[in-house]
């Protein structure tokens, strides 16, 4: 049986649930959400940041867009709920330096019981694993990508993510108490709003699947695979708009046409800095280059 409002969401999932929560259907499940529901930062990048409530969150997946973590993982868990399972909301924080600690707020992690044990589950961190690791310490070879987890020493319950080394970021703490989507509002507020937000700065969409990360900051289109790093730059808007619609799985109905050229023109203002800076420090690498929260 489809709960009530999420029959739009499964569809996109291409998921019919059981009726009986499971550690196979919870893979399946955010398996299916990491390879058709998008991290992706456009409301923000056209002015119109999106709220984070699960409700809104759920429709919006239905309707074809994604978000950042405070969507994706807040949409999520309300699916996952509604579904029979036991999950809860932590606050986390996502760090650029490997020595980066603490649960600053900037993402929201989840955690579910199902088949008498702990999961860390996460479809917001946009180049996360592709299905959920158990919550205890070790780490754990998925496909090309290794990740480690260890009980945190800043976060008293809490737990660190050691990220595979390849990722857009090295380390994310969560806490361990449980927390309400209260605690994430202001914080959304300044990611949304404020001029220093990298998703204000930063034009990203990624997706998963389970043998790949796929990447498309600014104009540079970057696979992260068992063989390396690849990058492709789109030189135009046609084939730009196309790859956010027909690879990353878009819909892209919510833009006019002064969205579209608003968006592009943005987005190659930040291509040509992004060049120029290169010109400065040769080896930057796009998809680890620019700042990523939540």
């Amino acid at each position: 049986m489809i709960p009530e409002g999420f029959a739009g969401y499964l569809a996109r999932l291409g998921m019919t649930p059981s009726g009986t929560p499971s550690v196979e259907e919870l893979f399946a499940l955010q398996s299916a959400h990491l390879e058709r529901v998008p991290y992706e930062n456009i409301g923000i990048q056209v002015g119109r940041p999106p709220g984070i409530e699960p409700e809104l969150s759920v429709r919006r997946f239905a309707a074809g867009q994604g978000g950042y973590c405070f969507h994706l993982n807040g949409g999520f868990a309300a699916l996952l709920a509604a579904l029979g399972y036991g999950v809860t909301m932590h606050v986390g924080g996502v760090h650029m330096a490997p020595d980066g600690r603490g649960a600053n707020g900037n993402h929201m992690a989840l955690t579910v019981r199902v088949g008498g044990e702990a999961w860390f589950v996460d479809v917001g961190l946009g180049d996360g694993p592709h299905e959920p690791l158990p919550l205890r310490e070790g780490t754990y070879e998925r496909g090309a990508f290794t990740y480690r987890l260890e009980p945190s020493v800043t976060e008293p319950g809490g737990w660190t993510f050691h990220h595979d080394r390849r990722s857009t970021f090295p380390i994310m703490e969560f806490r361990g108490e449980p927390a309400a989507l209260a605690d994430f509002a202001d914080e959304h507020v300044r990611l949304s709003t404020a001029e220093d937000s990298p998703f204000m700065t930063t034009f990203a969409t990624l997706r998963r699947d389970d043998k790949a990360v796929h990447l498309l900051r600014g104009r540079v289109l970057t696979r992260m695979d068992a063989a390396g790093v690849s990058d492709e730059e789109l030189t135009t808007a046609e084939a730009w708009f196309g790859t956010l619609s027909g690879f990353f799985g878009r819909d892209l109905g919510d833009l006019d046409e002064a969205d579209r050229t608003a968006l592009w023109d943005r987005v190659t203002r930040a291509h040509e800095e992004w060049l120029r800076s290169r010109e400065a420090a040769p080896d930057a690498d796009p998809a680890t280059g620019g700042e990523t929260e939540g």
